[in-house]
């Protein structure tokens, strides 16, 4: 299992987005060292908006925006957030268009709470 800190995972997953070096082969070797961080990320609404691009296959962000009635803008900064962490990846659609595609399904917590060290585990 790779482990690693937020900043170093989102400076990894950035350089992906930027096409200066390839993706990890498994996304499960993927780690948060903060469960408040991935508490606040996964939101009820960021939630919905993974499980509507697991279930409904949307072609681009402006679909998925009318499938979950959300504003385009406010679906694109989220859908940033959860690939600079690796949750989803975007890929290039037809013309300008980003399809959307889940990346992480399951996340494990492994939390010692007498020295507060929290480990986010994903698969």
């Amino acid at each position: 299992m790779k482990i690693q800190s937020m900043k170093s995972l989102k400076g990894e997953m950035q350089a992906v987005a930027r096409g200066e070096q390839k993706a990890p082969v498994e996304v499960a070797k993927t780690s948060f060292e903060s469960v408040e961080a991935v508490i606040r990320l996964l939101t009820p609404e960021n939630r919905h908006l993974l499980a509507t691009i697991e279930k409904k296959k949307p072609t681009s962000v402006a679909d998925l925006s009318r499938l979950v009635n959300r504003a385009e803008p406010n679906v694109s900064r989220t859908l940033g957030k959860l690939e600079a962490y690796g949750f989803i990846r975007l890929l290039q659609g037809s013309g300008k268009a980003k399809i959307p595609e889940v990346l992480i399904h399951r996340l494990t917590v492994d939390m010692d709470i007498c020295k507060q060290v929290d480990m986010v585990a994903v698969a």
